[in-house]
């Protein structure tokens, strides 16, 4: 892992960010001690899809089936009957 000061780093960025390039990670000195680690971000590969209600009623119809589930509704009803709303 290459060292460079926090002084170089301020004054010769461009030469630190080359480094950081080649390198992937940077120790940051101050007085011959290590203070901080510099690394690169690296950015996914690819966004995550959003989702589409239309593929999900096809996936819940191929894993599924015709089989119809009971609501939850009265059972969620009946179990926040207690809270208070506001």
């Amino acid at each position: 892992m290459k060292t460079i000061t926090i002084r170089d780093l301020r004054q010769r960025w461009p030469e630190a960010e080359a480094a950081l390039e080649l390198e992937g990670e940077l120790l940051v000195t101050r007085d011959s001690k290590p203070v901080a680690r510099l690394v690169r971000v690296v950015k996914p590969a690819a966004k995550r899809r959003r989702w589409n209600p239309g593929e999900h009623r096809k996936w819940i119809q191929r894993t599924f089936g015709d089989t119809v589930f009971a609501s939850s509704d009265e059972q969620l009803a009946s179990a926040r009957a207690d809270r208070a709303l506001g």
